[in-house]
């Protein structure tokens, strides 16, 4: 007969998530004023140009992520 082995599923395992979590809902919140009431920064003059903040809020995560898989 196999034991079973006390094992906790792959997606109940504790992570630490505040870090992103907190990047994640700053930078849509600086894309939600963008379009409101834009920036007026260089590069960020223009309602549609919340795309910027987009990408740039794409980049960070995944750097945060990257950083908390190899740390």
């Amino acid at each position: 007969m196999v034991e079973s082995k006390n094992v906790l599923p792959v997606a109940s395992r504790q992570t630490n998530l505040p870090m992103t979590k907190v990047i994640a809902v700053l930078l849509i919140l600086l894309m939600l004023i963008q379009i409101i009431k834009p920036l007026d920064m260089p590069g960020l003059r223009r309602r549609k140009d919340f795309w910027k903040l987009a990408l740039l809020a794409f980049a960070i995560w995944t750097l945060a992520l990257l950083l908390r898989e190899f740390t």
